[in-house]
């Protein structure tokens, strides 16, 4: 199928920041000042009650998790957002592929054409696998000029591209991504139409081995969009993160979660899903016994998201 990606188009069809991290405290015998307590959950919403269940709940699922973890969402359904480090810096990995989805789509938008054969062979495979060197040839076919000059036009003022060919190392926080979420399920005038329906056709159609993160407790009746992104580095152990955007059963809502400090890629797996299935448990009540979305299978940690020079 062929997408025209042009202002007039009317038909429908995920990623993360490292400049502001906090330090992991350690604890002295000696008389010292009391270190900042950690950041809060904090949480708004126009349902009576909501806002508090989900601070509690979310709160509660990163008890006693190690790592640092900053949490997005947002449910226009009941105007309900809540967050956590939404300002801190992450490695990007894997999920500024979604930024640079976006990016072709707006640019082919300005120039009122369509989507070559070979561009939607490589989107596809860089959202749909996460295939790195799908990603290399788009970011470099795009250049620097017009990755910023998307993130100018999406509001995305503390996103950074990586430089030298490093996408993975492209600096990223919760806010900046909420906002490109926001900009992918819903009008706009920064994104066609048909541009929002391509990115969640590929988002909603990523390979089972990937389909980890926010999804996990996703009631069923409600259609699931995701990218996530995982990378090792001597520094602060495992990135992992999980973009996704999710609608049915009444609402509409959006979900990042940032990780970094973890120990292996699966605690931080597992740290993302235990924030997951809170926020769709608050949401979208179920009875006991209703089905949930159970990920069944994760890549190996050999798949990394920083790809070579060149």
């Amino acid at each position: 199928m062929t997408y025209r990606i042009s202002g007039r188009a009317g038909a429908l069809g995920a990623a993360l920041g490292a400049a502001l991290l906090i330090p992991a405290v350690t604890t002295v015998a000696t008389a010292t000042p009391a270190a900042a307590a950690a950041p809060a959950v904090s949480c708004t919403s126009a349902k009576a009650g909501l806002a508090a269940k989900l601070q509690k709940d979310i709160t509660a699922a990163l008890a006693g998790r190690k790592g640092t973890v900053a949490v997005g969402l947002y449910d226009r359904s009941t105007s309900t957002t809540c967050t956590l480090r939404a300002t801190s810096a992450y490695d990007s990995a894997s999920t500024v592929k979604v930024t640079v989805l976006a990016t072709l789509l707006w640019d082919a938008k300005k120039h009122n054409r369509y989507l070559t054969s070979t561009e939607q062979k490589l989107t596809t495979a860089m959202i749909t696998q996460s295939d790195n060197d799908a990603t290399s040839k788009l970011w470099k076919q795009l250049g620097m000029t017009k990755i910023k000059g998307f993130l100018s036009a999406a509001g995305m003022t503390k996103t950074v591209p990586g430089t030298g060919g490093y996408w993975g190392l492209t600096q990223e926080n919760v806010t900046d991504e909420q906002k490109l979420l926001k900009l992918v399920t819903a009008k706009n005038s920064v994104l066609s139409d048909n541009s929002r329906a391509y990115i969640l056709k590929l988002m909603g159609q990523v390979i089972p081995s990937q389909r980890w993160g926010t999804p996990a407790g996703a009631p069923s009746g409600v259609s699931v969009h995701v990218k996530n992104g995982w990378l090792q580095r001597s520094t602060h152990g495992w990135r992992v993160h999980s973009l996704g955007t999710f609608n049915g059963a009444g609402h509409d809502y959006m979900m990042s979660v940032l990780t970094q400090d973890n120990s292996t890629m699966d605690y931080g797996v597992t740290t993302i899903q235990n924030v997951a299935k809170a926020i769709h448990k608050d949401l979208v009540p179920t009875k006991a016994g209703a089905k949930v979305y159970t990920p069944t299978n994760r890549p190996s940690e050999a798949f990394v998201a920083v790809p070579p020079r060149g």
